[in-house]
């Protein structure tokens, strides 16, 4: 499976943004022909409903010549009351509780780190194989976990780029 981190959003340095639905930045065409330029060989194209993964997954199907199939199992991590919010804006102790307790947290009144998790192994298991899965960073760092790659959770993947799982 290769999972594709979307393009980059615009409006978006700084802030928390998971679930929330942002536009594309204005380089998008260009970021999508370096995708489409170093696209791997695949037999079917999935992503998340978030319109900067779907967007790019529509592209990439036209272009390749296959179906597409939107699947929420691929939507990013849901931050509850910190969607949309700059990262320097949540309050101090609040990130503190994260980071001390970091797979159970959800006090943001979003998902924890191991409802995604668990949510993207169903994910995995469900996805065909040879498949390019359009997704976000949270799911590739998740999906990296549950593979066993050391890089896991501390994974940093650029906007745009191929992840082999």
């Amino acid at each position: 499976m290769i999972l594709l981190r979307h393009t980059t959003p615009a409006d978006a340095a700084g802030l928390c943004y998971g679930m929330t639905d942002l536009a594309l930045a204005d380089t998008f065409e260009e970021e999508l022909q370096q995708v489409l330029q170093s696209l791997p060989q695949v037999t079917s194209v999935l992503c998340s409903p978030l319109s900067r993964c779907r967007i790019l997954a529509e592209r990439i199907s036209v272009h390749a010549s296959l179906e597409l199939s939107v699947s929420d199992h691929w939507k990013e991590m849901d931050f509850g009351n910190w969607e949309g919010v700059p990262w320097g804006d949540i309050p101090r102790h609040e990130l503190d509780a994260w980071a001390e307790d970091f797979h159970h947290f959800n006090g943001h009144g979003g998902e924890s780190v191991d409802q995604l998790a668990t949510r993207i192994q169903t994910a995995i298991e469900t996805t065909p194989k040879g498949a390019l899965v359009v997704t976000h960073a949270g799911c590739i760092k998740a999906a990296k976990a549950l593979s066993g790659d050391p890089e896991g959770w501390d994974a940093r993947p650029a906007f745009g780029s191929f992840n082999v799982i």
